[in-house]
């Protein structure tokens, strides 16, 4: 996969060469390719934005420069790439999102900045906006970097073993991940729970898959909802629906 990112902070994304979108940069699976949208300004200055239309304060993204960046990728790749945007405007990214585009061969990310990018880019450009959550941020970048260590962890390659992805929150839908502990058994008085070190396959993953249901269910009331108002493809199974009628761990 190859990802372009258009951003006036070019520098912010190096943080990506770490870690596990750093293994799968050095692996050839994933192609990161930050582009300065300065390059394209509309004058020696460097100007890429404006005053919004209507006497609105804050500065907009002129659609010159975007238009321009775009083309140029796109000429370079030899073909046209999804084009994605992140935007508080759009809808909430998700794990579902991400595994979706893995399928991309090539993705391009326009990172807006100051109040977002002119609505004729939108419009006539942009395949997929997305947005992290319900508040906002100064620009575009960091969404962008979450979305790629996101898509990027997913690539082949880029996890040692890829059935530890499996086991996270959000891989099944609607369902937050289990309590995980390490070395030492005893910690300040605090013990590891027993069936974890009972050898007890069976009932280890009975216990597992009730704590995820009962993190979501505190933590997540909303996601719980949803999850029990589900048809049976994507609700509750009914080893699940049994393991919160009873609330009871199992014996070790």
């Amino acid at each position: 996969m190859r990802i372009d990112v258009v951003t006036l902070f070019p520098e912010m994304f190096d943080a990506l060469n770490a870690s596990i979108t750093g293994r799968a940069q050095k692996a050839g699976q994933l192609e990161l390719k930050t582009h300065n949208l300065r390059d394209w300004a509309i004058n020696k200055h460097g100007q890429v934005d404006d005053v919004p239309f209507g006497g609105e304060a804050g500065m907009v993204l002129r659609p010159e420069p975007i238009k321009a960046a775009l083309d140029a990728i796109t000429s370079q790749l030899g073909q046209r790439p999804r084009v994605l945007y992140p935007s508080a405007q759009g809808p909430l990214f998700t794990q579902e999102t991400a595994k979706k585009w893995t399928k991309e061969q090539n993705l391009l990310i326009i990172c807006g900045h100051y109040k977002g990018i002119d609505q004729r880019v939108c419009d006539a450009f942009v395949d997929e906006e997305f947005c992290l959550g319900d508040y906002v941020l100064t620009g575009g970048e960091l969404p962008a970097m979450v979305a790629i260590d996101t898509v990027a962890r997913l690539l082949p390659g880029a996890i040692h073993d890829p059935s530890s992805a499996e086991t996270d929150s959000f891989w099944l839908p609607h369902r937050l991940g289990w309590p995980v502990y390490t070395r030492p058994q005893v910690f300040e008085g605090a013990t590891v729970p027993e069936v974890l070190t009972s050898g007890h396959h069976e009932k280890i993953r009975k216990w597992r898959i009730l704590e995820s249901l009962k993190l979501t269910r505190k933590n997540r009331p909303d996601l719980f909802a949803r999850l029990i108002s589900q048809s049976a493809t994507q609700g509750l199974t009914k080893e699940e629906k049994d393991l919160l009628a009873s609330e009871i761990q199992p014996e070790v």
